[in-house]
């Protein structure tokens, strides 16, 4: 069997990652002693043995819908962010005279994967509802990156899944060079998967009950408070952004 919770592990984080491992393992009985925290992502996603994993909404939508079984989503302890959502922050340097996103459609957008909802999908979508796009972006791989990319002055605006914004702002000090100019709106949060065919009611009670039964101090590591049901309709509903161009090859 696997388990892994991937998407807000960092090594200040690990240890509360395992303490709500354990507390999950506990309720429902049975599972991996350890979280699988190595290979690739998607062989976890797609996997038969999957017992658990957190997704983005992103790739639930393009590429695992109809291929794994949707448990639940997030509720985050984070202003703004109803019970199963969460929104992307638009962040760009404290020294950089430019206040509105709008100014930044042709400068380097830093963006963490083509398949991420908050660091590709949610700014394009944004910027398409008020008329532009984003055209010049920067693939980085991870959200830290994009961030710490904008501090350096190697690109100049990413968009940040709000709680990585808030983990970074705990632990990574560049972020005091940084400033939050806008955020997008609400949509549903990361999901929890398992495997296509497995049991989702009986593995979102074990994670609820896991949440509850955290220590105060370990839910807010993790910026959790609970898990709800968003149905996959609304997964689903949200608009995929064109992906960014391919690299030119080389001369």
């Amino acid at each position: 069997m696997i388990a892994s919770l991937p998407m807000y592990d960092r090594p200040e984080t690990a240890v509360a990652n395992d303490t709500l491992w354990q507390g999950i393992r506990d309720a429902l009985g049975t599972g991996p002693e350890r979280l699988t925290r190595d290979g690739d992502l998607w062989d976890h996603w797609l996997s038969p043995d999957l017992l658990l994993s957190q997704t983005c909404g992103y790739p639930y939508r393009a590429r695992l819908h109809g291929r794994v079984t949707l448990v639940g989503s997030p509720v985050l302890d984070l202003p703004g962010c109803p019970p199963g959502f969460y929104y992307s922050v638009f962040v760009a340097r404290a020294d950089d005279p430019r206040t509105d996103p709008q100014e930044f459609a042709t400068a380097r957008l830093a963006y963490n994967d083509a398949l991420s909802q908050s660091g590709w999908a949610a700014p394009q979508n944004w910027a398409a509802a008020r008329g532009f796009a984003f055209t010049n972006p920067i693939h980085t791989g991870a959200h830290r990156t994009s961030a710490l990319a904008v501090a350096e002055g190697r690109t100049d605006i990413a968009a940040l899944d709000v709680l990585s914004w808030h983990l970074m702002q705990a632990h990574d000090p560049f972020t005091a060079g940084l400033r939050v100019l806008a955020h997008t709106d609400p949509t549903p949060a990361l999901p929890y998967i398992t495997a296509l065919g497995s049991d989702a009611d009986t593995m979102r009670a074990a994670v609820a009950h896991a949440i509850h039964a955290l220590p105060s101090d370990t839910r807010a590591t993790l910026g959790l408070k609970g898990i709800t049901f968003i149905t996959a309709t609304d997964y689903l509903a949200l608009p995929n952004p064109a992906p960014p161009p391919l690299p030119a090859p080389p001369n």
